[in-house]
């Protein structure tokens, strides 16, 4: 969660451990990600938390970045992990970076802060590379979109690909009920449950969307 204001607390209370986000994570990686990851890729995540995502990435580089520092001790030894905020992106070299993954972040900060992030991967993202943002779809999850006290901002799948438009990026694709609002529920979290899942037409409490997108390269 990259920007969260007073993120230990945060990580010890609406976002504590939990053994079932390990079981998640590997099962959207080996059962969807995976298909957009080549092993020579460069890969981030952006707000990586407890490292769940990028842990189970097999790519050549593998980078997550968080402002708590605690992620750091929750990452594998070959992770490479940068402290600070998913606005601070300075460090990445231009068009780097093959796959890009955001994953209830941006429902977290302002509107200048993401768009400021987003320039950032504009430059960073490869020729052919991708951005994939994972987050609350208010449309669906208008309910229990503030049970999160650190959400600041409001997007529904229409405004989202609206904003990431107009801040230089063409959508791929659009699923504006990828997966439930969250694991705290009384649905269980199973690899086969979450595979079905994912190749169903109908979805089911589904509350997050998913935007795929590329970044519309300057031809200048």
């Amino acid at each position: 969660m990259g920007s969260v204001v007073n993120a230990g607390g945060y990580f010890t209370t609406r976002f504590a451990p939990d053994p079932r986000r390990q079981l998640l994570w590997g099962s959207l990686y080996r059962y969807y990600f995976s298909r957009f990851i080549r092993p020579g890729d460069s890969v981030l995540d952006l707000g990586c938390g407890y490292g769940d995502f990028i842990n189970a990435v097999v790519a050549r580089r593998r980078i997550a970045v968080d402002a708590w520092a605690e992620a750091r001790h929750h990452l594998g030894a070959e992770v490479e992990f940068h402290l600070g905020p998913i606005d601070d992106l300075g460090f990445l070299s231009n068009r780097s970076i093959n796959f890009a993954l955001a994953s209830n972040v941006f429902e977290h900060v302002s509107q200048d802060v993401f768009r400021a992030a987003l320039g950032h991967l504009r430059r960073a993202l490869a020729v052919d590379g991708q951005l994939f943002i994972l987050q609350p779809n208010y449309a669906y999850a208008y309910r229990r979109y503030f049970d999160d006290y650190t959400h600041v901002a409001i997007y529904s799948h229409v405004s989202l690909c609206d904003f990431l438009r107009s801040a230089g990026f063409d959508i791929v694709s659009c699923s504006p009920r990828f997966l439930p609002l969250s694991i705290k529920s009384r649905l269980p979290v199973r690899p086969f449950l979450i595979r079905l899942y994912l190749g169903s037409p109908w979805k089911p409490w589904g509350g997050q969307m998913l935007v795929r997108c590329r970044a519309v390269l300057d031809r200048s």
